[in-house]
């Protein structure tokens, strides 16, 4: 009697601690999730912070440079309005000339009032592309100094960047997960309600990212719809031909708002993009006709039912 005692004392305790366990790893996932949420806003005050120090550097280091060759020289000038007078080689000199100073953000004589490419806006601008990697191209840093402090300003901008486009799309994919078992308790089915929640957020973040910002850019930059459409999925994509920048026409006239809203877009859309990448690249690996090893190693989507009870007879038969 005593020994039987004995044996179901370590047994009950065994029990005790398995049921415990769940409960600790819910707790710890608890904490984690409250940690991330608590911790977006300050990586993201960090984030601006880093790129105001980047947009304060290079307005200081290139606005100089930029406001000592603000025309070209008169006489280049004059000479390409009776530009039959050139010969080849002059020519080929003042296209070089041009070409020079376009990159350093020169605004040719005109009536124009766009906003300078080195000034508050374009620095800013220019950080926010260095450290997405997006690189347009267009404009570059000419003094050395600003050329050394890029290298710095990339090589730790943009290490932050991927935890911060990490960071916010976790937020929204959880998010997006509680709208799910939000709904799936109401209409008591999860699988409707996962592919409701699925379906709202690509769409919601289809019409935000793309479908919407091509207006704006066809009011401000005069460019077609389809133009604006084809800027935005390049800009995203971080892939960054640079055929198309904005706040480049200098006969229009830019708010200071526009390349600052258009950052943030950049930066929230990459991050929905990112999800989007991540989703197909989930499908693709999934296919069977991709990938035939799916089939005995299918995927897990948000941990879905079928998926744990697919584990668990996995367990169980081992």
């Amino acid at each position: 009697m005593f020994g039987e005692r004995g044996q179901t004392a370590p047994k009950a305790a065994k029990e005790a601690r398995d049921v415990q366990k769940p409960r600790v790893r819910e707790r710890a996932r608890g904490r984690g999730r409250h940690c991330s949420v608590t911790g977006t806003p300050l990586l993201l005050c960090c984030y601006l912070a880093y790129l105001a120090l980047g947009t304060s550097v290079f307005q200081a280091l290139e606005s100089s440079a930029a406001r000592d060759s603000k025309e070209l020289e008169p006489e280049n000038w004059a000479s390409l309005l009776n530009y039959t007078c050139l010969d080849s080689p002059a020519l080929d000199r003042l296209i070089r000339d041009i070409i020079q100073q376009y990159k350093r953000g020169v605004i040719f004589p005109s009536n124009t009032t766009s906003m300078g490419r080195w000034e508050l806006a374009g620095s800013f601008f220019f950080s926010v592309s260095t450290i997405t990697t997006i690189g347009y191209g267009n404009l570059s840093p000419q003094t050395m100094g600003a050329r050394l402090f890029c290298i710095f300003f990339a090589l730790l901008g943009i290490p932050l960047n991927l935890v911060l486009l990490n960071r916010l799309g976790r937020l929204m994919l959880s998010w997006v997960q509680r709208w799910a078992l939000w709904l799936g308790g109401a209409q008591k089915n999860q699988a409707r309600a996962r592919w409701y929640a699925g379906s709202f957020a690509f769409f919601s973040g289809l019409l935000l990212f793309f479908l919407l910002p091509p207006i704006l850019f066809s009011s401000m930059e005069g460019w077609s719809y389809e133009e604006g459409f084809y800027y935005s999925f390049i800009t995203l994509s971080t892939v960054g031909f640079g055929d198309y920048v904005i706040g480049m026409d200098p006969n229009r006239k830019y708010p200071v708002w526009y390349k600052n809203i258009v950052s943030m877009w950049i930066l929230f859309g990459m991050a929905w993009l990112a999800l989007i990448i991540n989703l197909v690249i989930s499908l693709l690996e999934s296919s069977t006709v991709l990938c035939p090893c799916s089939q005995r190693y299918p995927c897990r989507t948000w941990g879905s039912t079928e998926d744990t009870n697919h584990h668990r007879s996995k367990i169980i038969h081992l």
